[in-house]
């Protein structure tokens, strides 16, 4: 269904570019991108070729609607183990001389360009974003193969580097990080061993992400065959794709995904957001109480606020306008207190 509709606004894209109707083309190259993305979220079988084909068409349609709009992203490649990560580094128009940088860290099953709702808010506040597929995401996993890795640190340093020498426009004394769903537990164990890192936004908070799901998996397979939930193997088998294990070593893999052994080593200012509909209930309060030797502050979206569900689905707008504000003021408060440092 999504494969169809992708294939059917990218066509009317093209039409709409040959007329010169250059506003409507970008929209439809963006929705176009966005469906073809959608179309692989759920889908699991890695020797499907079309895997590799909706990848490649949802990037290019993608790059189609920033040539066409004046949508400040620039595509990038940044160097990672003998190969590349590719990505966009979105300007800010509202940037001053030396900005803030955010990078962006989407989710186990989303795209880098999934977190727009969080980079547009940023961009308006004078921030510049870097949003990339990781090892295990994006294109990435579908189109060069690399699973995730739990050292999450030694994916973000070379990012941290690629940009500090690309763009001279970044201020390298705030450089912040955001990561959504379990890109929310990927991003703190970066931050306990990349000290240029400042701040932190982990939506939603989890300290043992892989050790929750392992144990998941291993009480439903301790069930007699006949009583386990169909779905399992399904679950198992797209663990086992993205992880880079067998579907048998899967529950082995995840236990290496735990965050409590170094949560002390974390010392940037933190925000931990949770949500009174989280899938995850009380994962966010365990991992900000674990947090003790930063600066932090816990936010719980509820009902009324429409963002209450996981990573603020439902109510993004909501959720990103009081994040961006948060990033924003502390982000200044950094300037400031480096200001004064200076000035002994």
């Amino acid at each position: 269904m999504w494969s169809r509709l992708a294939s059917r606004i990218e066509a009317e894209a093209v039409l709409k570019e040959n007329d010169r109707c250059m506003v409507s083309a970008a929209s439809l190259y963006m929705r176009a991108a966005t469906y073809w993305r959608t179309a692989l979220i759920c889908y699991n079988n890695a020797g499907d070729p079309r895997v590799v084909q909706y990848s490649k068409k949802a990037a290019d349609c993608y790059e189609k609607f920033l040539k066409l709009s004046d949508y400040p992203g620039t595509a990038i490649n940044i160097p990672y183990e003998g190969t590349e990560l590719p990505g966009h580094f979105y300007r800010s128009p509202a940037a001053g001389e030396r900005a803030p940088l955010m990078i962006l860290v989407p989710g186990r099953d989303t795209w880098a360009e999934d977190t727009r709702w969080m980079y547009d808010e940023l961009l308006n506040r004078g921030i510049h974003c870097l949003c990339f597929d990781g090892p295990g995401q994006g294109a990435v996993l579908r189109v060069q193969r690399i699973p995730f890795r739990p050292d999450f640190e030694n994916v973000i340093t070379p990012v941290i580097d690629y940009a500090l020498d690309n763009f001279s426009e970044i201020d390298p004394e705030r450089i912040g990080i955001m990561g959504f769903s379990f890109g929310a537990f990927l991003s703190p164990r970066a931050c306990a061993f990349e000290k240029r890192i400042k701040l932190c936004v982990t939506d939603t908070g989890n300290i043992d992400w892989g050790t929750h799901f392992a144990d998941i998996f291993t009480k439903v397979m301790k069930l007699p065959s006949p009583l386990r939930p169909k779905m399992v193997y399904s679950l198992m088998d797209d663990y086992a794709w993205k992880h880079g294990v067998s579907r048998e070593h899967v529950i082995e893999e995840l236990r290496k995904y735990d965050n409590r052994d170094i949560a002390d080593r974390i010392e940037c200012d933190m925000l931990v957001l949770d949500g009174t509909a989280e899938i995850n209930k009380g994962s966010a309060e365990i991992f900000y109480k674990a947090l003790t030797n930063c600066r932090k502050e816990y936010k719980c979206f509820d009902r009324e606020s429409t963002a209450q569900h996981h990573a603020q689905m439902g109510g993004y707008q909501a959720g990103a306008e009081f994040i961006a504000d948060w990033i924003a003021a502390n982000l200044s408060k950094i300037r400031k207190e480096n200001s004064c440092l200076c000035r002994r």
